[in-house]
């Protein structure tokens, strides 16, 4: 398939947050989607990315859907209800169905969506087996009403490799430079696009810390900002907020 516009939506996932660049930005798997498009298609390609960090289902499905929408993209990726699975409550059904009404709400006005599930973090961090057992039934609920016509279903949660430890960042949440490499692989496998222009992590893996450091580090600042109302993406932008053209890196 080519595509010659691509915008994101999403949370932290879609941000690219734990592939860290040297100038403090964020790269991740939607960037290098964008860059598979672009090395792949004989024309320009644009993107855009209105993915914040820490963001429920919500204001994506609302507020950044809305927003995307009214750039007229050919492609849009549409992930989001990492954040709502693991609050102390949650409608699993509700998350499906927000999604769903996305989908087809993008798909109406004539784009075509790649629903990309977030990968599996659940046997590396406090509370695995419960978050995990949420992500099951969402995972279940979303396969159930698929497949769509004009919609790519890119399901990492089921990748039992990117579950592993080697793809994480030290915050064990979050993907890593080669996590979110294999995610925009599994997407640009799944839209028929080579990857080996978007398949480069760029840095190794993450070393991840002791027990006792990583909850001072990690663990304890996030239940802190849960208990205060606050979010990591509490007045953020979004890192790339209209279509730019994408440049491909030039070779020596």
């Amino acid at each position: 398939m080519n595509f010659s516009s691509y915008v994101a939506i999403g949370d932290s996932f879609t941000e690219g947050v734990g592939d860290d660049l040297p100038d403090g930005r964020v790269r991740g798997w939607a960037d290098l989607v964008a860059l598979g498009l672009a090395a792949a298609s004989p024309e320009p390609v644009s993107y855009a990315n209105l993915a914040i960090r820490g963001r429920l289902l919500a204001p994506i499905v609302t507020d950044q859907l809305d927003a995307a929408i009214a750039l007229s993209p050919a492609l849009m990726s549409i992930n989001g209800g990492g954040n709502d699975i693991l609050r102390p409550r949650v409608s699993i059904g509700s998350i499906a169905d927000q999604l769903e009404a996305a989908v087809d709400k993008a798909v109406a006005s004539g784009v075509h969506v790649i629903l990309v599930s977030g990968a599996d973090p659940t046997r590396h961090i406090p509370l695995g087996s419960f978050v995990r057992a949420r992500g099951e039934l969402l995972a279940a609920s979303v396969r159930g009403r698929l497949p769509k016509e004009n919609v790519t279903f890119v399901d990492n949660w089921a990748d039992a490799e990117l579950g592993q430890l080697p793809y994480w960042s030290r915050d064990k949440l979050h993907l890593n430079p080669v996590g979110h490499a294999r995610v925009a692989g599994n997407v640009l496998a799944a839209l028929g696009v080579p990857i080996a222009d978007a398949s480069d992590p760029g840095a190794p893996a993450e070393t991840h810390e002791r027990t006792s450091a990583y909850w001072r580090r990690y663990v304890l600042p996030w239940i802190g900002r849960r208990l205060t109302g606050r979010s990591s993406g509490d007045n953020r932008e979004p890192k790339i907020a209209s279509l730019q053209p994408v440049e491909l890196p030039t070779r020596d």
